[in-house]
């Protein structure tokens, strides 16, 4: 019985993710599909459009079997913290057989070949990427160059690839990640096989959604994060935004679609500004909080006192070193409470001692037996177990984990002025 893991934030779940579950499936011939997903919160620094149920139902519809929430601390960190917990999930799940991905390369070999370029970085290879910074270079731009700068016109000819092949290949989002999930394999030693599939569509980034290519999530999430967007349309007059969106997503969840409650950071505004202030009231230093550098925290600490939201917020920070994502990221990291320190713990105990199981499907059971006979890391499937069969450092990234849940059911709740179930009595999603 062969089992296939992808790594995904489903933000939100569109035709794309279901076309890589598919192919998935069929490239491996696997008869099963692990999904590790992103909580309440994702890697761009911002709440996930739809709470994580919704996303898991989505998931579970559209072909996954089991769904695993990898822990919120690495969900909501750097690219290279996100696909080690997410390598380190699906391996310690001990069923899973391969890693795939989707990327616009298309093909393993030159992932690979990066990857085991960049696990054991030389003394060089830093100094390099500390001279870009100083130069003012963000930090991929200042790792991508110092990655080129370690591969000469013949190395890179015998491996296949010309300078302008590598420039290609570090140049593409889903590559750089599927470089992340390759080097997290072979640093973990771990067993997981990784495959790739060539990512179609749109960019990672395009917000077009009318050129007859599948969109992007970013494209998707434009359109319902609109305040003026409704599912609603008359007989007389078709809603625009829905026809643009109808072909982006799978028939069978577009229930779930008009089910859901959207929310984006600017929904978190408050809350952070109150952090913030708390933080600063108890004089504690901002750079303790991971991601946040001691130039941005004195960044932040000068304009403290301008209240705008979050996104506003960004706009007061962003310079050409610290990106979008980078900001974003950080100031989640304050508004969720997530030091250097407590990531530094969670890395020493292996990225993630846990699998939360978010939901599978009742036709998995040969899967889920599996799973339960071979793991090597505890499953909580009842949160009111988890205080039996967790300690240390696992519970305690569990609970970070409800905490990030809670704090966005609570903006639901008000945003729609409507009751919300918490983390103690949302059942676990069966389809």
């Amino acid at each position: 019985m062969k089992t296939v893991g992808i790594i995904a934030e489903y933000n939100p779940f569109h035709s794309g993710h279901l076309y890589h579950i598919q192919m998935a499936k069929k490239q491996t011939g696997a008869a099963f599909c692990v999904a590790a997903i992103s909580g309440d919160f994702v890697q761009r620094g911002g709440p996930a459009l739809y709470d994580k149920y919704l996303r898991t139902r989505m998931a579970l519809i559209c072909g996954a079997d089991l769904v695993v929430e990898i822990p919120s601390l690495f969900a909501t960190g750097s690219a290279e913290d996100f696909a080690a917990c997410s390598v380190a999930l699906l391996s310690g799940l001990g069923a899973v057989d391969f890693l795939c991905f989707g990327s616009e390369e298309g093909d393993t070999a030159p992932i690979l070949h990066a990857a085991s370029l960049l696990t054991e970085e030389s003394p060089l290879f830093s100094a390099r990427i500390k001279e870009e910074l100083r130069r003012g270079a963000s930090w991929p731009q200042a790792r991508n160059t110092a990655l080129l700068a370690m591969v000469r016109e013949d190395e890179a000819g015998q491996a296949g690839n010309r300078k302008a092949d590598w420039n290609r290949l570090l140049g593409s989002p889903n590559n750089l990640l599927g470089i992340e999930y390759c080097k997290s394999i072979l640093r973990q030693k771990s067993h997981l096989i990784p495959v790739t599939i060539k990512r179609e569509g749109s960019g990672y980034h395009e917000q077009n959604v009318e050129d007859g290519r599948q969109a992007s999530a970013s494209a998707i999430r434009a359109i319902l994060e609109d305040p003026y967007f409704s599912w609603q349309e008359t007989a007389q007059e078709k809603n625009r935004d829905i026809s643009r969106l109808l072909p982006h997503i799978p028939e069978a969840i577009l229930p779930l679609y008009r089910e859901g409650r959207p929310l984006c950071a600017d929904d978190f505004s408050l809350a952070l500004h109150l952090a913030l202030l708390a933080l600063d009231r108890e004089g504690t230093d901002f750079s303790l909080y991971e991601g946040v550098s001691a130039e941005l925290a004195g960044r932040l600490k000068g304009c403290l006192l301008d209240y705008c939201g979050w996104e506003g917020r960004i706009a007061q920070l962003k310079t050409r070193q610290y990106t979008y994502t980078r900001i974003s990221r950080s100031l989640l990291h304050l508004l969720l409470g997530m030091t250097k320190e407590d990531a530094a713990r969670a890395r020493k105990a292996g990225f993630a001692p846990y699998a939360r199981v978010l939901g599978f499907r009742r036709e998995a059971a040969p899967l889920l037996s599996a799973v339960k006979k071979r793991s090597a890391i505890p499953l909580v499937t009842k949160m009111a177990d988890s205080g039996r069969i967790l300690e240390g450092q696992a519970l305690a990234m569990l609970r970070q984990d409800i905490y990030a849940s809670h704090l966005r059911q609570g903006a639901e709740a008000i945003r729609y002025k409507t009751p919300v179930r918490n983390e103690y009595n949302h059942p676990i999603c069966i389809v």
